[in-house]
């Protein structure tokens, strides 16, 4: 027998990807991250520190964290000045009003009532106290004429009751609304049972199957699901401390008032006594909540007391994500962020730069990007520098692009070295094939095209690449970079040490056979690797040791005897201190002939040894100016005075002239940046 065709149907529901990171979300651009942290770590910062201003910062296209906080600190301004305290005496006063006038009325018009039981409920209604409170209470055993007076009286217990539950139980106000005697029976049950499980808990003797049996009963009043006592606790505490702040935050003729409508809440004084146990219980339970704080409440729309609940835990909750963004505490991550309380409270694009930063942090930390030392601190990796250098050196090739006059060393042909990078072929190149790169992306090609290999692979133009090389020339390269405080001082700091950076990246990637050394001269020399020179805060000590620089700069050129010196010199002052024989450092201001004569001396040394020597002036000092070019006439040297954001191409310009055999900066540079192999 056929089985009948039958068609299923059913309802799709899409919503929020909750199950970890989004997978469809685009990756993560680190590259002005990156930037901005290199930035700031020559400035002077720790890697720990820059990451946290960028985080704090955010990007061109992404908010940061000053951002989220700023809207956290407005939504909880906004808050607690639009509300007031009032709501529920505002509404307790407006059904007594309707009650009364509707009493009136009836009065009036009730022909048949004995004209002395008129006239004493006149009297009656005439001496009402002003309290609201106290005229409901002295209303408790008035005889009411009016069907419509009666229930709104009625309605004022009603309400009292279920403001009172809806600050312990969340939305339970409206669940409530015209309930019978038998709801009102269950909640009464369900506070009994509750205190005598917190009873237990306190003991130490509840179990959680003395848990599950409650909420197997009352259940349906807790809509979190709680899974244990535990959780029970947390949701209730927080809430029962948010209304404890908003009582402290009443006047005290609102609290007074309150606490006498309160024993008429559903007419029973009993369910006060339930909740008074209940907060005692949450109290011992969970003294770490805020049970004494308060907040300043002066806006025009009135609150009652469940809403006011509502919105102290509001406000508690924005008050944690300015903590958690803040990121001041010790061992802060961007992990710590609560996105489902930020979701709530500021919604889901806020939700979502956030999980973008902390995105953004892990592939900063996974990517290889930063690492913690053995001391804790966050410290840029060698891959951060190249990736950081390879932005400098397009900058570089920026400023350098459109200058005339040098070959292109990528067309060095096969004579020169191989530098270890290959690029795609053009029209024109003799250097070698990689043909081993040459036929994977033949063969990538055609599986991408959805053709088969065993066919055979057909190459195209597009799949071949060919070995980039490097002239053989080889080169001994000195940078001194003057480290004395006049370079912090008048913002000189940065550049230098972006230039640095910018001229080991391209030695240490494209002219390897090159030993390029970094000399840092303030009151005294050293020489620092590139890390060193990069993270090297300002320094405040007076002197420019001139004199040591060389004298590190020529043993760095007798240890290379076949290489071409390069000395590159930049700097912003006259020599002001000098190495004696003692190992001393001599300072004086203004230079002293015998220091000048030291760094003459050493100069002198480096002209024997062959050096092409470029100083790169900085600052307009005439007097500074004087001594550079008589030094440079001196060696015949080359004097460039670059504006600070020329200094890095007009440092790799001078390298890539003297590597040609001219102490120039000119030349068309561009195509020695150029190739994947270099960038990539």
């Amino acid at each position: 027998m056929a089985r009948p065709n039958r068609r299923l149907t059913h309802d799709a529901r899409y919503g929020r990807y909750v199950d970890g990171p989004d997978p469809l979300a685009p990756p993560v651009d680190l590259s002005e991250a990156l930037d901005a942290i290199g930035e700031d770590v020559m400035a002077g910062y720790s890697p720990e520190r820059a990451m946290r201003e960028f985080l704090r910062r955010g990007g061109r296209d992404q908010a940061g964290l000053d951002d989220l906080a700023r809207r956290v600190a407005e939504r909880r301004r906004e808050l607690a000045q639009r509300h007031n305290l009032d709501g529920t005496l505002q509404e307790v006063k407006e059904l007594l009003d309707r009650a009364v006038l509707a009493e009136r009325k009836q009065l009036a018009r009730d022909v048949e009532l004995d004209d002395a039981d008129r006239a004493l409920a006149e009297m009656q209604l005439d001496n009402l106290p002003t309290s609201p409170a106290a005229a409901v209470s002295e209303l408790a055993g008035y005889d009411w004429q009016s069907r419509e007076a009666r229930e709104d009286y009625e309605k004022i217990k009603d309400l009292l009751g279920r403001e009172m539950l809806d600050q312990r139980f969340a939305g339970i106000k409206d669940a409530l609304e015209n309930a019978t005697d038998e709801d009102r029976a269950a909640i009464n049950q369900m506070l009994e049972d509750l205190n005598t499980l917190l009873d237990s808990h306190r003991r130490g003797e509840d179990t959680q199957e003395q848990f599950d049996a409650f909420m197997d009963q009352h259940g349906e009043f807790f809509p979190e699901q709680p899974k244990d006592i535990d959780e029970l606790l947390d949701a209730l505490a927080q809430r029962a401390a948010a209304a404890q702040r908003m009582r402290n935050s009443m006047t005290q003729a609102q609290r007074d008032e309150l606490d006498a409508l309160a024993q008429q809440a559903f007419g029973s004084p009993e369910l006060m006594q339930s909740l008074a146990q209940l907060d005692g219980n949450l109290q011992a339970l969970r003294p770490g909540e805020d049970w004494g704080g308060s907040e300043r409440m002066d806006g025009e729309e009135g609150l009652g007391l469940g809403d006011g609940t509502g919105v102290f835990q509001d406000i508690a909750d924005l008050d944690e994500l300015s903590e958690q963004l803040s990121q001041s505490y010790s061992g802060s991550r961007m992990d710590d962020l609560d996105l489902e309380k930020l979701t709530r409270q500021l919604g889901d694009e806020a939700a979502v730069d956030a999980r973008t930063l902390q995105a953004l942090e892990k592939a900063l930390r996974d990517s290889g990007t930063v690492k913690r030392g053995t001391d804790g601190q966050l410290r840029l990796t060698p891959k951060a520098m190249r990736q950081l250098g390879k932005a400098l050196l397009r900058d570089v090739a920026d400023k350098m692009s459109g200058r005339q006059g040098s070959r292109d060393l990528r067309q060095a042909g096969a004579a020169g070295e191989r530098s270890g990078a290959t690029r795609e072929w053009e029209f024109g190149d003799t250097e070698p094939w990689d043909v081993t790169r040459t036929i994977t992306n033949a063969v990538t090609r055609t599986a991408g095209e959805g053709g088969s290999t065993a066919d055979g692979v057909r190459m195209k133009i597009g799949d071949v690449e060919v070995q980039e090389t490097e002239a053989r020339t080889q080169a001994c390269v000195a940078l001194l970079v003057d480290t004395s405080f006049s370079m912090a001082m008048d913002g000189r700091w940065v550049p230098m040490k972006r230039t640095a950076l910018a001229l080991h990246t391209l030695i240490t990637s494209r002219f390897r056979g090159d030993d390029l050394q970094l000399i840092g001269f303030g009151r005294h020399a050293e020489v620092m690797d590139i890390e060193q020179l990069t993270g090297l805060d300002a320094r405040w000590d007076k002197g420019t040791n001139l004199h040591h620089a060389l004298l590190l700069a020529n043993r760095h050129f007798r240890k290379h005897p076949t290489a071409q010196p390069v000395l590159l010199i930049v700097t912003d002052g006259e020599p002001t201190s000098h190495l004696e024989s003692s190992g001393d450092v001599f300072f004086s201001y203004p230079p002293h002939p015998v220091t000048v004569a030291h760094a003459v001396r050493e100069l002198d040394g480096s002209m024997r040894l062959g050096a092409q020597t470029t100083f790169f002036r900085l600052g307009e000092d005439p007097g500074l100016a004087r001594f550079i070019e008589s030094m440079a006439r001196r060696v015949g040297g080359t004097v460039v005075a670059p504006e600070l954001d020329d200094l890095g191409a007009a440092v790799v310009g001078s390298y890539l002239g003297s590597r040609r055999g001219s102490s120039g900066a000119g030349g068309d540079y561009g195509d020695v940046f150029g190739g994947r192999g270099f960038w990539g």
